[in-house]
């Protein structure tokens, strides 16, 4: 049912945002270089994969510093900078969903250099399932590349503090799932794409969740 699910609405989304894409596709040549981006991830199972993104960087960029960016990166386009705070740039995975690779919610896909250090536990439970554009992650850490600006080194805050946190959210997403979860989790993400909170949206424990208490 989830697949059943994540085909339909993949297959709508693509149809219904597809002039967004274009005009968005346009704005981002403008600066030079590919509309997308695409980079490896770790999908279900430990297989790789390739993830669709809006191009937010400067070409090249992944050669040029760290795979985690803060807000004042300055690799990050001024099209890219609009793109990340409204989490457009986002969109392009739905071809991932058609294809098969993610699902519309679960825990977000990780670079393999980065799921090298997950405990060998998480590693087996978390990638038992396919990875997705939403979860519990993707909300607390809506503004994670400003948590990322305030530390001095923006890499070593990330795999010390941030992924380790990361880490329980999703393996408490895995204890959570359900199709009613999931739902509910695309309309708050949906939410807060137009500018609202969004949480309002998700049952009293996971509001609880995320908001730190």
């Amino acid at each position: 049912m989830k697949r059943f699910f994540d085909l339909l609405l993949s297959s709508l989304a693509l149809a219904v945002l597809s002039p967004l894409f274009i005009v968005l596709a346009l704005l981002i040549r403008r600066d030079g270089g590919p509309a997308f981006f695409r980079q490896e991830r770790v999908g279900q199972g430990g297989e790789f994969f390739r993830i669709f993104k809006f191009r937010s960087m400067v070409p090249g960029a992944e050669k040029l510093g760290a795979q985690v960016t803060g807000a004042a990166d300055p690799r990050i386009t001024s099209v890219g900078r609009f793109l990340r705070k409204t989490k457009l740039d986002e969109l392009p995975q739905l071809i991932n969903v058609l294809r098969g690779q993610m699902s519309l919610v679960g825990p977000r896909p990780e670079v393999g250099r980065y799921v090298e250090r997950w405990p060998e536990e998480d590693r087996r439970e978390i990638l038992q399932i396919k990875p997705g554009i939403t979860d519990y992650a993707t909300f607390y850490y809506s503004d994670e590349q400003a948590v990322l600006a305030r530390a001095e080194d923006p890499e070593k805050a990330y795999l010390e503090t941030v992924m380790p946190h990361k880490l329980r959210l999703y393996r408490k997403y895995l204890q959570d799932r359900g199709f009613w979860l999931d739902l509910r989790l695309l309309l708050a993400t949906l939410a807060r794409m137009i500018g609202l909170d969004g949480r309002f949206l998700l049952p009293r424990h996971t509001r609880l969740l995320l908001s730190g208490k």
